[in-house]
Parts: structure tokens; sequence; C-alpha cells
């Protein structure tokens, strides 16, 4: 007879595994349903619903755990004291083994579920912008943009950079991050000294 906490481990792994299974197949497709969910986490459709009532339980959730990953990245990269450039790099750096697992957000936020993925990515949006900020109030950055938009725009490029690397394997978190230094407005000499000799 399983234990109440052999039960809860065995029910927070299924809920792990979808959400892990989520990921992929949302990757692939923004549109795929709960079904094509469950088939792929080899459970039935009624243990997905059990776990996340609705597909925006499911997507909310899913964008709770990249705001908890991303939140923790930029708190430590932002708490640093380095230039604001070498903080972007180490951020990209530390971001990029996961970049390609929430690039579906990106895309889901333009979605019918923008506007709450929104509302949870405010605390990444407010980081990023604080970190860009700090680069334009130094002079490291371009402020042909407001801070905000600006962030937006290089950490969409680190992104859309992932999500084609995914598919060809061709480019990789170097093209990434020397991509979004030149989108954020830092001399291109520069932003290849600051990778060095990253992969």
């Amino acid at each position: 007879m399983p234990t109440e906490s052999s039960r809860a481990r065995s029910t927070n792994e299924t809920r792990e595994r979808i959400l892990d299974v989520a990921l992929d197949v949302l990757g692939e497709n923004p549109d795929a349903g709960m079904g094509d969910i469950a088939s792929a986490a080899g459970v039935v459709r009624r243990t997905v619903y059990g776990h996340f009532p609705s597909r925006l339980d499911l997507v909310r959730t899913l964008t709770e755990r990249a705001v908890a990953e991303m939140t923790a990245v930029l708190g430590d990269v932002n708490a640093s004291d380095a230039e604001a450039d070498a903080a972007w790099v180490e951020f990209v750096a530390r971001v990029w083994p996961v970049a390609h697992r929430y690039r579906v957000l990106l895309a889901l936020r333009r979605g019918e579920y923008g506007e709450a993925i929104h509302s949870l990515l405010g605390p990444v949006d407010e980081l990023l912008a604080d970190l860009v900020q700090r680069g334009q109030d130094s002079d490291v950055f371009a402020r042909h943009l407001p801070a905000g938009t600006l962030s937006q725009v290089a950490y969409g490029v680190v992104f859309a950079i992932a999500d084609s690397d995914l598919s060809n394997g061709t480019l990789g978190a170097r093209a990434a991050t020397i991509t979004s230094l030149l989108m954020l407005g830092v001399p291109e000499s520069r932003a290849i000294v600051l990778v060095g000799d990253r992969p």
C-alpha cells in the first residue's frame, strides 16, 4: 500500500513531467491541445486536467516557472557590480540553457493568453529594464529607445536565435550574446571582447 508521502511524490513527479512535456510540445506547436500534451506525456487527458483544469492554467504555471528561473538569474546579475554590458553577457550565458524551452511563451504572449502571460512576466520585464537603464545611465547602452523597449528588443533577439538554433543548430549562445549586445548599442569590437572565448 503506497504511503501518503510516496503518493504525493508520485503526483508531484507526474505534474512536473506534464510541465516538461508541455514546454516541448508547445514549443513545437503553440496551438497544441491538452490531448497532445497528455499523449506526449504518456498519460490520459483526465490526468492532465486533474493537475491543470484548463489550458490557461497550464500556460500560467509554465509562465510562473519561467519567471521564477529568470528572476533568480536577473536578481543575481543585477546585484553584481559589473558593468551593465558584462552583466548582460552573464545573463545570456545563464539563461541560454533554458531559452529554447521558454521561447514558446513569446509566441503565446501574442495569442489568446497574452494578457495573463504579460502580467506574469512583469517582474522579468522590470529587471531587464533596470539592467538596460543602468547601462544607459553609464553610457554603455544606447539611448535611442526607452530602457523597457530596448530591453525587450534585445531579449527577443536571444529567444529568436534560440529558436533558430533549435531548428538548424548553426547558431548558439555566442551569436545570441553578440547580436543582443549590438541591439543594445554596444560596439561590435567591445561585444566580441566581452564574449571572449565563450561558445
